[in-house]
């Protein structure tokens, strides 16, 4: 009576709810490298990469504790090109009773999976994924009857659930829930920014390296000096330099951005967590261990959780509760498609030429180059938002639908009309000056807004909020900024205006 337990490739956790009761003399794990997962969207280069060789040190690490895997490499000559064919033969071969797997984080494979037992000939069992600290029943039972949901009171539900920062007395440690206010400092140079966790790639994932240049070589971005972890063995040590090296600084700079320093403070976690390689709440508790050792503030280690037991957690719980309409709003109605140098980085802008460089050349790029760089000018410019989402999910590694999809189209693009965030992340250069070095080097002018040489940020940030105002003009926390327009001469007003029909007319050539 043996079992099929698919794994996912974002799945890759020894503790993995598909394998709780499994026999590891009669059933048969399946993982599968396949056309139709690889190439749905423009995945980067480094993310497949990361993906592919984590799930082959994960099969031999399941070999080697006494399970049979049959696991299929990528070929594009491969007979099944899809997950459903592959379990569909090994179904086959095996006999199985039945399939059993981990649910997966994407709507679109997920209603797959779940119409499978109609074509398999066998029961399909899917399961929760324990490894998130809130299940899809209990978030949408907080949500339930809520007229806003606000993560900020999710999250000090997920803090006493998991006593994360709480005293005894059950009051949040430090005195407050959040240190947010706190962590708003540019970086200027000092403290030095520590050297970035490396792994040098083995031989397995120097094999998929080579592998991934020939099949997907029109893919975005590059392979060179792909130096992620691709065991939890690995991801484990990096987890220990951040807290080490990068915690103690982490929440003072959290949302700075440098001209020079890709990585400044971040973890560089999140690729690790959401495939698998490490458990979102171990990672939690080694942050908060940090801070009750004396090693690391009680800012920084706030920050650091509440971007892992409120964010994460919340973001996935809009996902499920709101699929599949959600991936329709369009709420402000954009209608125009994404400049093309998303892609290439080949734009005058500073910021968004630094931001654009190292996502391409590193698959990662901080919350704040996401939010408010490359995330505030697609909001400012009405970019489509499918278009702006799909860009996302391909280029970062650590991009899932389930977590790229509500932080784009919710926050960033604030396409489901405020659901998720109570007021857009709309900015001008102001903000990107305050918060960066990137404007003393631009080619625009950040203090001019009408020019031709002036900073794009700004022309555009009036001009959504002129277009926008019936959406906005009653939200409490933007009538400071309609004030602010209203007090400015006709004159002004309409030579913003004009400027940035301009740059709308002219995105490429920016």
């Amino acid at each position: 009576m043996a079992n099929l337990i698919l794994i996912l490739g974002d799945q890759l956790s020894p503790n993995l709810s598909a394998l709780d009761g499994a026999d590891r003399h009669e059933d048969l794990i399946v993982m599968a490298e396949v056309h139709d997962e690889a190439s749905y969207t423009n995945h980067h280069k480094k993310k497949l990469v990361l993906l592919f060789s984590a799930m082959r040190h994960f099969a031999d690490h399941l070999r080697e504790d006494g399970w049979q895997v049959h696991y299929q490499h990528y070929h594009p000559g491969n007979p099944y090109q899809n997950l459903e064919a592959v379990v569909a033969d090994q179904v086959q071969q095996l006999n199985a009773t039945q399939v059993i797997t981990t649910e997966c984080g994407e709507w679109r494979l997920h209603e797959q999976i779940s119409q499978w037992h109609e074509r398999l000939g066998v029961p399909v069992e899917i399961r929760a994924d324990t490894r998130f600290i809130a299940s899809k029943q209990e978030f949408a039972d907080w949500a339930k009857d809520r007229k806003q949901l606000r993560m900020e009171f999710f999250y000090r539900e997920m803090r006493k659930k998991t006593g994360l920062l709480m005293t005894p007395e059950g009051e949040p440690e430090g005195g407050q829930w959040n240190f947010d206010a706190d962590n708003r400092k540019k970086w200027t140079g000092n403290p030095p920014v520590p050297a970035p966790f490396r792994i040098e790639p083995d031989g397995v994932t120097r094999h998929v390296i080579a592998l991934v240049e020939e099949h997907f070589a029109d893919h975005f971005g590059t392979t060179d000096d792909f130096h992620f972890a691709v065991t939890s063995t690995d991801a484990q040590a990096a987890l220990e330099h951040f807290i080490d090296f990068a915690l103690p600084c982490f929440g003072d700079f959290q949302d700075a951005i440098s001209d020079t320093e890709d990585w400044l403070f971040h973890s560089i976690l999140s690729p690790y967590i959401n495939c698998g390689l490490l458990d979102p709440l171990a990672v939690c508790e080694a942050a908060v261990q940090a801070w009750y050792s004396g090693r690391a503030p009680i800012n920084a280690v706030e920050g650091f959780v509440r971007q892992i037991l409120g964010w994460r957690e919340f973001v996935r719980g809009i996902y499920w509760l709101n699929m599949p309409a959600y991936a329709q709003e369009n709420r402000l109605g954009n209608t125009r498609a994404l400049p093309w140098f998303y892609w290439t980085g080949d734009t005058k802008m500073r910021c968004m030429h630094k931001a654009i460089d190292a996502t391409r050349r590193n698959a990662y790029a901080h919350h704040i180059q996401r939010l408010m760089v490359t995330g505030n000018f697609a909001l400012l410019a009405g970019i489509r938002p499918e278009e702006i989402c799909d860009w996302y999910l391909a280029v970062y590694a650590d991009a899932y639908d389930w977590v790229e999809l509500p932080n784009v189209l919710g926050m960033v693009m604030h396409a489901d009309g405020g659901y998720l965030g109570s007021k857009p992340y709309a900015a001008s250069g102001k903000y990107i000056q305050r918060m960066s070095d990137h404007c003393a080097n631009c080619h625009y002018q950040v203090n001019k807004a009408t020019e031709d040489d002036a900073c794009p940020f700004n022309a555009l940030y009036w001009h959504f909020l002129d277009r926008h105002r019936d959406s906005f003009a009653s939200n409490p926390r933007m009538g400071m900024m309609y004030r602010n327009w209203d007090k400015q001469k006709p004159e002004r007003r309409e030579a913003l205006i004009r400027r940035a029909g301009h740059l709308l007319a002219n995105l490429e050539q920016l």
